[in-house]
Parts: C-alpha cells; sequence; structure tokens
C-alpha cells in the first residue's frame, strides 16, 4: 500500500459567480514510503496548494487522499491537527523559527504541543540537533546563526515526531549554493536512514537529488 495515494482531486476557488480558478484540475498521484520525490513547477502551477492539501494544511474540492490508508478529505479540523501534529514534518523557505528561542527550544516545540514530559523532549531535540550537525549550537538564537544553521535547526524540528513524511517547501531557496547543498545533503541522508521526502521546489537542480521528479503545470501533472 502507498503512503500516499491521490485519485483524482481537485481544488477550485471561486473568482466572482461565473469564474473560478482550477488550482488543482484531476491530479493522480502515489508516493510509497521511503521514496525521495520532488514536486516541480513554476509559480502558479499548482504545486504549493498540492503540498498544502498532502501537508493537511487545506482541504481538495474533490477528489481521494489517503495517508497510511486514512482517508484524510473526511477528517475534522481538529483531526486533521492531530495528523499533522504526529505524521507530517514541515520544512519551509523562510524557516518559521521562533527569534527569541534557543535552536534547543524551537526543536523541542512540536514535543511541547503533544504533551511529551521537559526531560524526555529536551533529550530528544539536543538528539536531532545533534544528527543535522549542530550538537555544539544548541543554545544559539536564531539570530546567532547562518541561514543554512537556521534550515538544519528546521529539519531538526520537522523530525523530532518521527513523521511519516517530511515536506521541504523550497528549502533552498534563501541560501546561499553552500548551504543549500548541505541542506539537501542532509534530506538525501534522511531519505537513505528510510524517511519519506516530498521536496517542492522550481529549481530543476535542485529536483535532481531527489529519485522522482513530479512536474506539474496549471494544476496537472504532466508525462
Amino acid at each position: 500500500m502507498a503512503l500516499i495515494e491521490i485519485k483524482s482531486l481537485k481544488k477550485i476557488y471561486s473568482q466572482g459567480e461565473l469564474n473560478e480558478f482550477r488550482a488543482l484540475d484531476g491530479i493522480n498521484l502515489e508516493i510509497e514510503t521511503g521514496e525521495f520525490v520532488a514536486i516541480m513547477g513554476v509559480s502558479g502551477s499548482g504545486k504549493s496548494t498540492l503540498m498544502n492539501i498532502i501537508g493537511c494544511l487545506d482541504k481538495p474540492t474533490s477528489g481521494l487522499y489517503l495517508l497510511n490508508g486514512e482517508e484524510v478529505e473526511k477528517k475534522s479540523s481538529r483531526e486533521l491537527v492531530k495528523i499533522r501534529r504526529n505524521k507530517i514534518g514541515f520544512v519551509f523557505q523562510n524557516f518559521n523559527l521562533l527569534p527569541r528561542m534557543q535552536a534547543v527550544r524551537n526543536v523541542e516545540l512540536p514535543l511541547v504541543y503533544k504533551g511529551v514530559r521537559p526531560k524526555i523532549r529536551r533529550r530528544k531535540a539536543k538528539k536531532m540537533l545533534e544528527e543535522v550537525g549542530l550538537g555544539d549550537r544548541v543554545r544559539h538564537k536564531p539570530s546567532m546563526l547562518s541561514g543554512g544553521e537556521m534550515q538544519r535547526v528546521a529539519i531538526a524540528r520537522a523530525l523530532v515526531n518521527e513523521p511519516s513524511v517530511i515536506l521541504a517547501d523550497e528549502p533552498t531557496g534563501n541560501l546561499d549554493t553552500r548551504s543549500g547543498r548541505q541542506v539537501i545533503d542532509i534530506l538525501r541522508e534522511l531519505n537513505e536512514k528510510g524517511t519519506t521526502i516530498i521536496l517542492v521546489t522550481h529549481d530543476a537542480e535542485i529536483a535532481k537529488c531527489a529519485d522522482r521528479v513530479i512536474r506539474i503545470n496549471d494544476g496537472r501533472i504532466e508525462g
């Protein structure tokens, strides 16, 4: 059984009484556990809309979305929050770190929301920071870190709940070439250990790091 199974997925936005915009127009897609997949497309192609639905941040207008065999589109808002908290890790272009918190506290946050005891979550957060090469930056605040280091903190935060899948939305977009390559190398290492990675990008060079590239244009998968 595929980790992610999407059938005839549509997302339609109304633009006045007579007009509509089809952000997604009949998407069919399967992603297996342990895959490294890049979803590639230009701005406005529908790739971010698709990522938001896969990440349970939005619901489709119609169609089927199964995550680990569960029909996600039928879930309540509360159930979607639980899925995001337990099964999905997010890595964003802008890092989304809390500026007043040390790196370890930023990584702990998902465990705080999950109700994990302080000693346990601190230990897990430190371990995740060590895994991304930031064991010596545990008490640094974001302002004391480089862009590449902030993104690695974000990756550690995404991993701390041991999710089924990591969604990385343009994770190298705000980084220089060297830092971007380090982030991609970390994602590849995670994938080699069994983590499913879905990378959203407009950059063909970045997409080459994935095992499979899915190209989307005008809300439809090409090919």
